[in-house]
């Protein structure tokens, strides 16, 4: 017997595909005349292994936000994310340490590689330049004027992975919404209207977090590298708007690991947040054998859970949780009873309201520097004015 859940999965599917159809027909010609665009997604890993994924789309150029932006600049630039034409069946060039690889893009336009780095790797090094080029592909440069185009050019994009260096203590771990950026992600409404109707100049950063990733991504020893990795359900169409938030507010650069876009129910389905963060984790894991690491979320949502489960696989792995907290009380006591769960595996798990607690708390345990919680309290009162 087909569930109601089954129904509506059936539904929404049906209707992504008639979507899918539909506008093929109305925009076919129209698209026909945007450029190609190669999105990269900056790639992460090992001295034995790396990720890369990107995506090919047909796509004008993004605007620059500015914090003068009006609601209806704001809207236009949501527009052009999320209504971009994926190109399917395009083959990528992948270089990068001498080497060249080849992947083909998926139906939705993605295009993922795992590859084998040279085994001569610079040690003081952690990120590497990466380009993508479109095989094929021969598109007009930009005009001269309007009578006299320029010559063809190949569609290519320059990028960068991360690798730990050798000399990494360890990694961090970072949810992004009601993170690191304020979300509200368990109000739907709000969420819808902080990324539909803003930009990054518009998005605000919880007080202090800039500067308390700073001196995680430094440890205990200023010329230290450790890596910092963001995880996230928000879909892959909002990580230009991000990485732009992450550089105007000083936030440490590292991969950002977001979600395919749909109109499936598992889009806001709890079990897609959980099966997404937890999968992404442990890539990032996997990728990073030698490393222990931190892990920093909210109490909003899941991360508490998908912590705890994390903490259960990996015994030794992780030396410390910080919980923000921004849900209700009723919700305090089920992140207590997997802070007791997490204990158990000599794991401690912080339910913190402010930035400088964690802060304190990671010093205590010689993650950072105790010379930086003045500059993170400083940091903290500059966000909060």
């Amino acid at each position: 017997m087909t569930t109601w859940k089954e129904l509506l999965q059936n539904v929404s599917t049906d209707a992504e595909e008639q979507f899918d159809r539909l506008k093929s027909r109305l925009f076919g010609r129209l698209d026909a005349k945007k450029p190609y665009r190669i999105i990269y997604y900056r790639g992460f890993g090992s001295p034995t292994a790396v990720w890369l994924k990107g995506r090919v789309l047909r796509q004008n150029d993004l605007s620059t936000p500015s914090d003068n932006d009006t609601l209806w600049q704001n809207l236009l630039a949501t527009y052009q994310r999320f209504g971009s034409d994926e190109v399917e069946g395009v083959t990528v060039r992948v270089e990068t340490f001498g080497q060249t690889y080849t992947t083909i893009t998926d139906k939705d336009g993605f295009f993922e590689l795992t590859i084998n780095p040279p085994n001569d790797l610079p040690v003081g090094r952690a990120w590497f330049p990466v380009r993508y080029v479109l095989d094929g592909v021969i598109q007009p440069a930009t005009e001269i004027n309007d009578n006299q185009p320029s010559a063809a050019e190949p569609v290519m994009k320059d990028g960068h992975l991360m690798i730990a260096p050798p000399y990494s203590q360890f990694g961090t771990i970072s949810d992004i919404d009601d993170t690191v950026l304020v979300t509200d992600a368990t109000n739907l409404l709000q969420t819808a209207k902080l990324t539909f109707l803003g930009n990054a100049y518009t998005r605000l950063p919880f007080a202090g977090i800039a500067a308390f990733y700073r001196a995680l991504q430094s440890g205990p020893v200023t010329t230290l590298f450790n890596p910092i990795y963001f995880v996230s359900s928000s879909p892959w169409n909002l990580y230009d708007l991000l990485v732009d938030f992450f550089r105007i507010q000083g936030i440490p650069k590292g991969p950002l690991l977001l979600r395919d876009f749909s109109l499936s129910t598992k889009l806001l389905a709890s079990e897609g947040h959980h099966t997404h963060k937890l999968k992404m984790i442990r890539k990032v894991l996997d990728v990073n054998p030698q490393l222990p690491f931190v892990l920093i979320g909210d109490s909003g949502q899941q991360d508490p859970e998908i912590y705890a489960q994390v903490v259960k696989e990996n015994p030794g792995r992780i030396r410390a949780i910080y919980i923000r907290d921004v849900s209700e009380d009723k919700r305090d006591e089920a992140v207590r009873e997997l802070i007791r769960i997490t204990e158990a595996y000599d794991v401690p798990m912080l339910l913190v309201t402010d930035t400088v607690a964690a802060a304190e708390h990671a010093a205590s345990l010689g993650l950072i520097d105790p010379d930086t919680i003045p500059e993170i309290r400083a940091d903290r009162r500059a966000d909060e004015e």
